[in-house]
């Protein structure tokens, strides 16, 4: 089913969200629930925020692939293939009609306008608040087409934001309007529902190089938009809240230190936006991400990992799935085989070094190995994988910009072979199928 906005996800979860009536301080204390909740478990919902009656923070919502394929109307088996599919068949986005939820309560003053927000202070040494999932939409000064993606935003008091452009297509949209000395009409949309979300972070291709298309196809209607208030931009309609503003050119300033998804610190000098307006629902919802957490996780592994399984399918027959290992900011991927030569497993590994930057190790494993389970890809390496004869590594290569092992912007990248076809074969040890599907009732049952 499609999902009008975030309150119908959440409304549609039913014991998979939880409402914590605590009050909970959007300052550190929301940031370490989110933080510590382990892969799988419920959405969050805090209904109680302390300075910030009448508003609520919602997290951990696709932290799980069931919540994912619920957010997609379809099935964990089946969450690759539909993200693949349906991201070749866009649905452009329609204009609103009648009332515009996103604009019930429209904000121009105080000077102070960010303080309207519980905008999450993540960890201990974060230089200011940090806006982890907001949206950031704006159109190219030369061509009009629609830019939309996820941008890390620091809070920098009064009415500024610094905002780290560490991928296409923003900055180079920014660059065509410096050129031209003019600033960049930005709007950042927070608390949509989750598939339009998903979609900021796709890979466009040339059959739909519109990502609010691509929204619409992985939720199953189109996306209404509107007009921002202050700045020329179109944002989501049913959007919990949107800030409106424009990137100053040639202005840069120092932005972080912040807590990264790589679990280390990170800062840069950065574009700024100047805020000229916020909007929002009555009583709205804030979303919370945090960073290194299984929410971070499972967004990669979807995004990301979808994106990588599609090219390598095409290249390679054999690629049977691909997982981004947790915990590792999408540095790290697993991909099962099915009677690959042993040539084309190590030309699958130089292919999928060279084409997601963002990886730097790949182990390949057979299909008999359950990927999303550390457990028995470890004892893949242990027991299929030889280092000296089954490792690859490829130097001088482009360093990812969050990477704090990288040394300027020079790197290395690893591929490691932990398949039956490495080395000789032998027999795994296995259950008679009808002991083992009872034994997994009986074990469900037990921890219901």
């Amino acid at each position: 089913m499609a999902y009008s906005d975030l309150r119908a996800f959440l409304a549609d979860l039913g014991d998979d969200l939880r409402h914590v009536r605590d009050e909970f301080d959007p300052r550190f204390e929301i940031a370490a629930v989110l933080r510590g909740l382990p892969a799988g478990a419920p959405a969050v919902l805090f209904d109680n925020l302390r300075g910030y009656p009448g508003t609520r923070v919602a997290g951990n919502l696709i932290a799980s692939r069931p919540r994912l394929a619920r957010a997609l109307g379809t099935t964990e088996e089946r969450l690759a293939q539909t993200w693949l599919q349906r991201k070749e068949h866009g649905v452009p986005p329609v204009v609103a009609t009648g009332a515009v939820p996103v604009k019930e309560v429209v904000h121009r003053a105080p000077d102070d306008l960010l303080s309207l927000l519980p905008i999450l202070t993540h960890h201990e040494k974060d230089a200011a608040p940090f806006i982890t999932t907001g949206v950031v939409l704006c159109t190219d000064p030369e061509t009009g087409r629609r830019g939309m993606g996820i941008h890390r935003m620091m809070v920098k008091g009064g009415r500024r934001l610094g905002i780290l452009l560490a991928n296409p297509p923003l900055p180079q949209f920014l660059a065509r309007a410096e050129a031209a000395g003019r600033p960049l009409d930005v709007a950042v949309a927070l608390g949509l529902e989750p598939a339009t979300l998903l979609a900021s972070v796709v890979k466009v291709g040339p059959l739909v190089p519109d990502k609010m298309a691509i929204a619409g196809a992985l939720r199953g209607e189109p996306v209404e938009l509107v007009r921002a208030e202050t700045v020329d931009v179109e944002v989501p309609a049913h959007a919990e809240i949107v800030i409106e503003g424009r990137m100053l050119p040639g202005v840069r300033e120092l932005e972080g230190p912040f807590g990264e998804n790589t679990g280390h610190y990170f800062s840069n000098v950065s574009p700024v936006i100047e805020v000229s307006a916020v909007t929002h629902r009555d009583n709205f919802i804030y979303p919370g991400l945090c960073p290194w957490s299984a929410e971070v996780d499972a967004l990669l592994s979807l995004a990301a990992g979808a994106e990588l399984l599609g090219q390598l399918q095409v290249l390679i027959g054999g690629v049977a799935d691909l997982e981004l290992a947790a915990g590792t900011s999408g540095f790290s991927a697993v991909i099962a085989v099915h009677d690959c030569t042993p040539a084309d497993v190590r030309r699958l590994v130089m292919l999928a070094l060279n084409l997601d930057r963002r990886l730097k190790m790949v182990t390949i494993v057979d299909d008999d190995v359950d990927i999303r389970d550390p457990r028995e890809v470890a004892w893949a390496l242990a027991t299929r994988y030889q280092p000296a004869r089954d490792t690859v590594v490829i130097h001088g290569c482009e360093a990812y910009v969050i990477d704090p092992s990288a040394s300027g912007n020079a790197a290395s990248k690893v591929g490691f072979i932990a398949t039956r076809t490495s080395g000789a074969e032998s027999d795994r040890i296995t259950l008679p199928a009808a002991a083992a599907a009872k034994a997994r009732a009986l074990i469900a049952a037990l921890l219901s």
